[in-house]
């Protein structure tokens, strides 16, 4: 049995999708009706850069959605293999809707608006330079909550992503997490400052919150027979209604992307496949567990690889 699962935030890079985007007029469609969607050269952003641009958290999200949707139909509707065949849909963070949109859950044009005004909200919760994120590298969600519990009370720092054995992420605000890596050091913890400009999957991003649950109130959720396992509760969900109490609660909430692998692999998945730019989840998976088999699509010889 197999999951299909879609990236979040870090895994952009300038080019992604490019192949998909010059062969097929698929793709160049769908790119084309992103723009004109955003009204926004995002088709540009992507392809060409700069870097920056792309990295910018209103950019990249939509970004990622596109390429991994574009891959998605590719495999569907040019190589006829049918992925929704698949036990699970799984996405991690902006991935999460990736897996609804590819699931049939929401469509594409709803899909790339609310994440364009996820990234929009997202990046302006918390003042610029107030919030950040650090990863925690070899250690255990109990040793990094126990150091977290014994901190002082009005502490922000929380843990954003669980993501595999020895990958924990923290957010918070940075005066925090200074106070914070100095109680690392001290425990031989290694850890390592992100390059991101807000503090992601913690109370900070309330404001954020609040924008997302107003918009994604309003959009119409379709019904579909693919289970998806959520980020909130790393457990299989299918209900409609239930979908958008925890995409909004997603803004907030730890992202539990060990749970909710271990969860698959213990209801008997033993392949998954990875749809999108780069590699981030195979490699957090292969450390999860070193016996199951991934493929990461990111061209045309990755698909024509691929054996289900």
């Amino acid at each position: 049995m197999f999951s299909v699962i879609f990236p979040g935030q870090g895994s952009q890079l300038v080019g992604m999708g490019k192949e998909f985007f010059n062969k097929f007029d698929l793709v160049k469609g769908l790119f084309k009706e992103a723009d004109n969607i955003l009204d926004a050269p995002l088709t540009k952003i992507i392809l060409e850069g700069p870097k920056e641009e792309l990295d910018l958290t209103v950019n990249a999200q939509p970004a990622i959605f596109l390429v991994s949707y574009s891959i998605f139909q590719v495999i569907k509707k040019e190589f006829n293999i049918d992925l929704n065949k698949a036990k699970y849909f799984s996405g991690h963070s902006l991935g999460e809707y990736s897996a609804l949109s590819c699931a049939g859950y929401l469509n594409f044009s709803d899909t790339i608006k609310l994440l364009r005004a996820r990234g929009e909200a997202m990046q302006n919760a918390v003042p610029k330079g107030e919030g950040g994120m650090l990863a925690v590298l070899g250690s255990t969600v109990d040793i990094i909550e126990k150091i977290l519990k014994d901190l002082v009370n009005d502490n922000s720092v929380e843990i954003a992503n669980d993501n595999s054995n020895g990958q924990i992420v923290l957010s918070g605000k940075n005066d925090d997490l200074n106070k914070l890596i100095e109680v690392l050091k001290k425990n031989n913890i290694k850890n390592i400052k992100l390059p991101v400009s807000a503090p992601f999957h913690c109370k900070l991003m309330n404001k954020a919150t609040e924008v997302m649950k107003k918009k994604i109130e309003t959009v119409n959720f379709q019904d579909s027979n693919i289970i998806l396992i959520s980020n909130v509760t790393a457990n299989e969900i299918t209900d409609k209604d239930e979908l958008k109490e925890l995409l909004i609660k997603q803004v907030e909430n730890r992202v539990r992307w060990r749970e909710s692998v271990i969860n698959m692999i213990e209801k008997n998945i033993n392949q998954f496949i990875e749809i999108g730019p780069g590699k981030v989840l195979s490699g957090l998976i292969k450390r999860i567990n070193k016996n199951v088999k991934i493929n990461t699509i990111n061209n045309e010889i990755d698909i024509k690889d691929l054996n289900l």
